[in-house]
């Protein structure tokens, strides 16, 4: 016979157990596999809502190598440079500077790092105005640097959730010398372009001889791999100045050239 005398027993464990943890604060849960799908969406939401809480409506996309130094060896610090001098220039001709009601335009976005990352970000940051930095979280060499916009310096584990917020906002792509990661960015708006999963932007590769040197775009024509005509995807600029003009002739949108 039960002593209904007796304290019942304590639900310390109950309170304790994995399953009570309320999911949205329950890390095991939402880093395990099953969670996968909504960490992606996660990763999306956050940016996009800070993205669009700050008024960014459209970016210039700058890529390039981390490795590269301002006072690095052979071309390395004219790259630096030019990379800060289009910062300067983008975001003071592009509209970033000025935006119209609460909106701002062709805001300068990289991928928050060091080398020619943080460079194009100094440039922006040099003559007062916001820019993106999309970081990822990787073994070595990417840390956000310190010209990102705080409120505009993002976190992501998913590449693909990075280059998609790379890309949906880009209205020109300026790439630098650079490697792998270089080259996948690169290629990833090649293709979107090249399949009209993205509207038509300009694409300007900076330092024309080093990327025919590293890439040979006559030979992939040559060989059936893509049409001559895909060729006219991307430009070629030596200096910012002559970048900022192609972009103009790619078509790139400004506040002066839709006024």
């Amino acid at each position: 016979m039960d002593d209904a005398s007796q304290p019942p027993p304590s639900n310390a464990a109950q309170l304790n157990a994995p399953a009570y943890r309320l999911a949205a604060l329950d890390q095991d849960f939402l880093l395990g596999d099953s969670m996968r799908g909504v960490r992606f969406l996660l990763e999306f939401a956050k940016a996009d809502e800070a993205l669009r809480a700050f008024g960014v409506a459209t970016t210039i996309v700058v890529f390039g190598s981390a490795r590269v130094r301002a006072d690095g060896p052979g071309r390395q610090a004219f790259w630096f440079e030019q990379a800060r001098r289009l910062g300067q220039i983008a975001s003071e001709r592009g509209g970033a500077l000025s935006p119209r009601q609460g909106v701002f335009e062709n805001v300068i976005a990289t991928g928050g790092g060091p080398g020619l990352m943080a460079a194009a970000n100094q440039g922006a940051f040099e003559v007062g105005a916001p820019s993106i930095g999309f970081n990822i979280t990787l073994p070595r060499e990417q840390q956000p640097n310190p010209y990102c916009t705080p409120a505009l310096t993002f976190r992501f584990h998913y590449f693909a959730m990075r280059k998609m917020h790379l890309a949906m906002r880009a209205r020109a792509l300026v790439v630098f010398p650079g490697g792998f990661g270089t080259f996948d960015e690169l290629f990833e708006l090649l293709t979107l372009r090249q399949t009209h999963k993205a509207p038509p932007v300009p694409i300007i590769l900076f330092d024309e001889a080093y990327w025919r040197a590293v890439i040979n775009f006559e030979a992939l024509v040559e060989a059936g791999m893509i049409d001559r005509a895909d060729l006219a995807l991307l430009a070629f600029a030596d200096d910012a100045e002559t970048v900022w003009s192609r972009l103009l002739e790619g078509g790139l949108r400004t506040p002066e050239t839709t006024s």
